[in-house]
């Protein structure tokens, strides 16, 4: 081989490495700039610390912001700091726990310009687990009467961690989701976060994930958003009584919508389906609930006949139970944007 030839071949490689350099940094350079265009900067912030544990039109709002706002918050885990990463089952049957102080939530937000009667939609960007969870199962679970000790189980987390060792050999993947968002009952009462209500509140809904837009019926003015009671995982029911609790970094969106349909409770959307949740004291309550939810969005959204909205609820829409352990049961009834050309 020629000394010439060996250098036009060494200067040939040269530049297809360079090339492929340049194609991986623009390829990286955009793909920055597109989970910076998914996400949009946060522009308020709330800490942990900002927090309430009761539901009231009387609980002052932490900040004010204009629809379209992002924010940032940081959420506790639901026991407010009374457990951590080192308490063990011995500990927590031998403290004094206060159950008045669970569910620890991130707020109020006073969004300008919403009016008792308006939808606020919340747009979920970041759920970032934080750096530790616990469980607990005992009396107070579904099966309360059967499991009459409590026992405590701590994991450790991280926002970068994808899934938790549960035993030897069972490993769950990691789902985080709030299992609090609501706005504020219109009543001068303190009202407990624990079941879920037409504010929200307890909903428990391990489908409402990253990426989810959650509405809301605002009940007072400026709504008074708050979140919390974050989850790492869980599934439907949370039978035990509790998730895998941990505490979060969020960031959501705030937009007040003005229209004609008024919701009576929640409902949310995914990239898949659009749902309808609906609380009761029975399953049977809250199921029919959520059917006559379905059948009212069918027929105002999608101009669809009042018993051709029942029937498309039998055929293609899903029944599923998000909770039955605080004290109302919740139950979400979803219908896929496929088969509704959405």
């Amino acid at each position: 081989m020629s000394l010439l030839f060996k250098r036009f071949l060494n200067f040939g490689i040269c530049i297809i490495v360079l090339c492929i350099c340049l194609t991986a940094c623009t390829t990286e350079r955009q793909s920055r700039h597109l989970e910076n265009k998914s996400v949009p900067v946060p522009q308020y912030f709330l800490t942990q610390e900002q927090t309430h544990n009761k539901f009231s039109r009387l609980i002052p709002p932490i900040i004010k912001v204009p629809s379209g706002a992002v924010i940032e918050v940081f959420t506790k885990e639901a026991s407010d700091k009374q457990l951590s990463i080192d308490t063990t089952t011995e500990d927590l049957r031998n403290m004094e726990f206060n159950s008045d102080l669970v569910h620890p939530l991130t707020g109020p937000v006073y969004v300008d310009g919403a009016k008792p009667g308006d939808t606020l939609e919340v747009t979920l960007y970041t759920i970032e687990i934080g750096e530790w969870g616990w469980t607990i199962a005992g009396p107070y679970g579904f099966l309360g009467d059967e499991f009459n000790e409590p026992i405590l189980r701590t994991y450790r987390l991280g926002k970068d961690k994808k899934s938790v060792k549960f035993s030897e050999d069972i490993n769950i993947p990691l789902r985080p989701f709030p299992g609090v968002m609501g706005v504020a009952p219109d009543t001068d009462e303190m009202l407990s976060t624990i079941p879920p209500s037409a504010n929200g509140g307890n909903m428990d809904d391990p489908v409402i994930v990253e990426g989810t837009k959650v509405y809301f019926p605002v009940f007072v003015e400026g709504a008074l958003f708050s979140i919390g009671d974050t989850h790492a995982v869980q599934g439907h029911g949370e039978v035990c009584g509790t998730a895998i609790e941990a505490p979060m970094r969020i960031v959501y969106e705030v937009n007040v919508i003005k229209n004609d349909r008024k919701i009576q409770e929640p409902q949310y959307e995914t990239d898949k389906y659009y749902a309808v949740t609906a609380f009761g004291t029975t399953i049977d309550e809250a199921a029919k609930k959520a059917t006559r939810y379905m059948i009212d969005y069918l027929v105002s959204e999608h101009v669809i006949e009042q018993y051709d909205a029942y029937m498309l609820c039998s055929i293609a829409a899903d029944l599923k139970i998000a909770e039955v352990v605080d004290i109302n049961m919740l139950v979400t009834m979803q219908i896929s944007k496929d088969i509704l050309g959405i």
